[in-house]
């Protein structure tokens, strides 16, 4: 079976709310057409090893949940509809991720490796990293990895580049509280909305953080992306919230905290996705030389401004990481993603190439 043809079974089924049939889908086909050593794990995660305890292990790591479709990419039967043109297969969870996981199936199924080789497909990566944490929380571990994010479009279009960096993401929640009051009085109560937007200030006082990883430079950020307070037009607000959203970078970060030196602000961490940083140059190197010799294009090593699972695979395992894949930025959950098929038969070789070269 070719890369296009398990793209299109994969992305035909649905797995936006349950996983499940996904899950099934890649392990009867790893089980198939690999002898590898198949696991099905009680959270979803499907995981397969060849060359068992020979060092270094390196695995090709991806996701087979998706975001829910749009109206657009589902039939009257509740199918997801998929579509081909112009070289490129469209449909919910062809750019993220299911093609260049097919890809990864592909190229484990292909290889002749030069160590152990992992496959291994999560569940809940949209839902910050569910599937992936409870594999590392199990042992899973291993010492590289390349994961199959997008990395297509990054430093010119077509090529597909290597990702040495990703920033992190870390969402919180300012909470302001203050006295009602009627607002022809408004001297007789205190405005949760006034201190909120003291908080805010302060934030933005903030000198994001920035970092180099292997000479390439990424900069964190951070912005409001919500508030909400009040009652109503004539009473002085006794509570606002605001929602924030910061970037993190490896190694450095914001004091957000400050926001809560305002008095009556208190402020709680709702999400915090960490960033990857790939510390070993030569896996680096080595993936971008198994890219350049698999394109016309020139891929160089980039950074992405998203956070993967390579970051959970980074901060809690130690695995050496780089992000590798079809997708292109602007695709991932929209109501037109879509997928280059030549770029997924691209990433196949990729995947194959670094199995059999590393180390």
């Amino acid at each position: 079976m070719t890369v296009r043809e398990l793209t299109r079974r994969l992305v035909a089924t649905p797995s936006h709310e349950e996983a499940t049939a996904a899950g099934d889908l890649i392990e009867s086909w790893l089980a198939a057409h690999t002898d590898a050593a198949l696991t099905r794990d009680d959270h979803g995660n499907v995981i397969a090893r060849r060359n068992t305890g020979v060092e270094p292990s390196l695995a090709l790591v991806g996701h087979h949940d998706v975001v829910p479709p749009d109206e657009s990419q589902v039939d009257a039967d509740g199918e997801y509809v998929l579509e081909e043109r112009d070289g490129r297969l469209a449909g919910r969870g062809a750019a993220d991720m299911k093609g260049s996981l097919a890809a990864a199936m592909v190229a484990f199924r292909d290889a002749d490796p030069a160590g152990e080789l992992v496959f291994a497909s999560f569940v809940g990566e949209e839902s910050g990293g569910v599937g992936c944490r409870a594999a590392l929380e199990d042992g899973f571990a291993p010492d590289y990895a390349v994961v199959g994010e997008g990395s297509t479009g990054y430093s010119d279009a077509g090529a597909t580049d290597v990702a040495v960096a990703h920033k992190g993401r870390r969402a919180a929640t300012l909470s302001a509280e203050g006295r009602a009051a009627h607002a022809s009085e408004p001297a007789a109560g205190d405005n949760a909305i006034y201190r909120a937007t003291e908080a805010i200030s302060l934030l933005r006082t903030l000198q994001p953080p920035a970092a180099t990883v292997l000479g390439t430079d990424l900069e964190g950020s951070v912005a409001v992306t919500e508030i909400d307070g009040g009652s109503g037009w004539n009473v002085v607000p006794a509570r606002c919230t605001v929602t924030v959203d910061e970037r993190t970078v490896p190694g450095d970060r914001l004091d957000l905290e400050v926001a809560a030196s305002v008095p009556g602000v208190g402020f709680e961490v709702d999400q915090d996705l960490p960033p990857m940083a790939c510390e070993d140059a030569d896996f680096a190197d080595a993936v971008l030389e198994a890219a350049d010799a698999a394109q016309s294009g020139t891929p160089e090593q980039v950074v992405k401004p998203h956070a993967t699972d390579a970051g959970w695979l980074a901060a809690r395992a130690g695995t050496t990481c780089v992000v590798y894949g079809a997708a292109e930025p602007g695709e991932a959950h929209t109501a037109t993603e879509s997928v280059s098929l030549d770029v997924l038969e691209r990433c196949a070789e990729v995947y194959r190439r670094v199995a059999e070269t590393w180390p």
